[in-house]
């Protein structure tokens, strides 16, 4: 393993009051600003939105997913046009996930041995093989700046003998990882695991420390848990985290959570949820979310937020937005993809602000007290 010259996180901030942290992420496809937002482009592409748009509402860096571009269009394509940057046309900093997620929620599509993962496509059912050692071939192709290690996620409700078999192989397959990754323009990121029980989360967090170079996750968490419990399980890792690397905590992104992530020393987060929802007719806003597709804005005439400067909320009214979302016009998700992804990089930059001023928790607070979650 080469030396971190590419990569290096700086820590610009702490709130006095909390974990909460401003930090900066250098990468060889730019600086991230953090606590940072991470849309998701499963496919290579954020649903319905172009990377100029993307870029226009402040998105930093994007997430895509390495099960789903393995499959599709397969990652030598990819490699042959360049890697993720050029193919997307994208020239900002990306992270691909490890897969892992995607192939265990195969259920019984799949079978996993201390070797790795035999599974059959979700698309044709065609058999599929992946050891770690592939994974790492595969993000190497795709060439994302951030990459994560091979692991495997637990449901929600597993056992704790099931759950620390899971924990002892994705350690098991992170040194594995570490071993066959040799790219120094890719940082990669191993995965904590132990499901919900404190001592598999010390135990995993402990046995990973010594392979965080460039970044770490905490991952098996929002899988259908309640939240109480996911912050539970941030406060008893809290205590571990390293200071000189970013903190990714995995398909997070609705506002409360994002704000108690960060109020326990999160710097990065993703999630599909302001696209998926956005698709559905649904809108954030800093009072919860707005149901647009519902009759009760069938006469609206005001933007989906008054204060927001999203190129929908300037543009159209709540109830223009609704009839495209009934009429199945594409514009419609598209207008409320917009709005959602810029409204959680501002959450982002309001987060940034109050840790600046050490008022976090004063935020955090007064911003929970008038969401409806």
């Amino acid at each position: 393993m080469k030396t971190q010259e590419n990569f290096y996180f700086e820590t610009k901030k702490v709130c006095a009051e909390s974990g909460a942290r401003i930090g900066k992420f250098h990468t060889p496809h730019g600086d991230i600003e953090t606590p940072v937002f991470m849309p998701v482009g499963t496919q290579a592409t954020v649903k319905s939105l172009s990377p100029d748009e993307l870029k226009q509402n402040n998105a930093q860096i994007i997430l895509s997913n390495t099960y789903h571009l393995y499959l599709r269009p397969g990652h030598e394509i990819v490699k042959k046009a360049g890697g993720l940057h050029k193919f997307m046309n994208w020239d900002r900093p990306i992270l691909t996930d490890s897969g892992g997620f995607q192939v265990f929620s195969l259920s019984d599509l799949r079978k996993i041995t201390d070797d790795g993962v035999e599974f059959r496509s979700h698309l044709n059912g065609a058999k599929h093989y992946i050891t770690p050692e592939k994974d790492m071939e595969i993000q190497e192709a795709l060439g994302a700046d951030i990459i994560m290690a091979f692991d495997e996620c637990t449901t929600y409700g597993a056992d704790h003998n099931k759950s620390e078999k899971a924990m002892n192989r994705t350690l098991y397959w992170l040194d594995r990882c570490y071993k066959a990754h040799n790219n120094p323009n890719q940082a990669l990121f191993p995965i904590v695991q132990g499901n919900l029980y404190n001592d598999l989360r010390i135990e995993s967090i402990k046995r990973t420390l010594p392979y965080v170079k460039y970044g770490m996750a905490i991952g098996g968490l929002s899988v259908g848990e309640p939240k109480e419990i996911m912050y539970e399980i941030m406060d008893t890792l809290k205590p571990y985290y390293p200071d000189n690397v970013p903190r990714y905590l995995m398909g997070v992104g609705s506002p409360d959570c994002i704000l108690e992530g960060v109020a326990r020393g999160i710097d990065m987060f993703d999630c599909v949820l302001p696209t998926r929802i956005a698709r559905n007719g649904t809108a954030f806003t800093r009072t919860g979310k707005l149901v647009v597709r519902n009759a009760e804005y069938k006469e609206d005439f005001t933007p989906i937020e008054t204060d927001c400067t999203c190129y929908a909320c300037k543009n159209f009214t709540r109830a223009y937005i609704r009839h495209l979302i009934n009429a199945g016009e594409i514009l419609g998700a598209r207008l409320l993809s917009i709005h959602n992804i810029h409204f959680l990089t501002n959450l982002m930059e309001e987060i940034k602000q109050a840790i600046r001023e050490d008022r976090f928790l004063t935020f955090k607070n007064e911003y929970l007290k008038n969401y409806k979650i």
